[in-house]
């Protein structure tokens, strides 16, 4: 691999274009750090959201009231609020509630990473909630009586048959939700977790290439939206019943 970093020192040197990231043991490191940073709080996002989606929705449909009512206001907190902001009041207000005591000095107990987790599967959940809700809403009545004339409970009922038929219909929304989150992971930046764009900000800082980095940047973020995007309508044209849903 040598022979190909060094191509990339002669570009530098010969056009001035300065792509360390290739060519430097030390940048190469740091930014395929951050890059990897990036792939693991987007998938962990993606899970912990779907699944607060999933059980939202089911929730939605409690015969208690007072369930209901949390997620409902727990959808339009998160709704309505900007998600920078969500994330500075879990990482600035509650961490801050949130320390133990070492050698006199107080140490958060959650790291920035877990913060950053927990705010970005909470705001793109508030959506998942809504789109799975109207996928659950789509599902013909007569097929949920069908399912309780047979004997099966409600739990039974949603999990077996309402939620393989609404996870059908609400993939096309659920994908565009899942896009926004992959790149709402930028704001991580804002609390210091090392994901893509925060230590491409430290190498520009080093190396004075704000726009050859923003290029890579750009470019990296087109490749793995792509790739989730990829993913998705393959998946999406996998499940697809023929006559039922899109």
């Amino acid at each position: 691999m040598e022979p190909f970093w060094d191509w990339f020192r002669w570009l530098h040197d010969a056009t001035g274009i300065n792509l360390t990231i290739f060519y430097d043991p030390f940048d190469r490191g740091r930014f395929a750090s951050g890059f990897l940073m990036t792939v693991k709080l987007s998938a962990v996002c993606i899970v912990l959201s779907v699944l607060i989606g999933i059980v939202g929705a089911w929730l939605q449909g409690s015969r208690l009231r007072i369930t209901r009512n949390v997620i409902y206001w727990y959808i339009q907190f998160f709704r309505n609020t900007p998600p920078l902001v969500q994330l500075y009041f879990f990482y600035f207000g509650v961490g801050s509630l949130m320390t133990t005591q070492v050698s006199g000095i107080a140490v958060p107990m959650v790291s920035n990473v877990a913060w950053a987790i927990v705010s970005l599967s909470f705001f793109a959940g508030a959506f998942n909630v809504e789109i799975f809700r109207s996928g659950v809403e789509a599902v013909p009545k007569t097929t949920i009586e069908a399912a309780e004339s047979l004997g099966f409970s409600r739990l039974r009922t949603y999990l077996l048959i309402v939620l393989p038929l609404a996870f059908r219909i609400s993939l096309p929304a659920l994908n565009n939700n899942l896009v926004n989150l992959v790149k709402t992971t930028t704001l991580a930046y804002a609390i210091a977790v090392p994901e893509m764009l925060y230590v491409s900000s430290q190498i520009w800082s080093d190396e004075l290439n704000v726009p050859v980095m923003m290029n890579v940047l750009l470019l990296c973020y087109f490749a793995l939206v792509g790739s989730l995007v990829y993913v998705m309508h393959r998946w999406e044209r996998a499940i697809r019943v023929p006559g039922f849903g899109v």
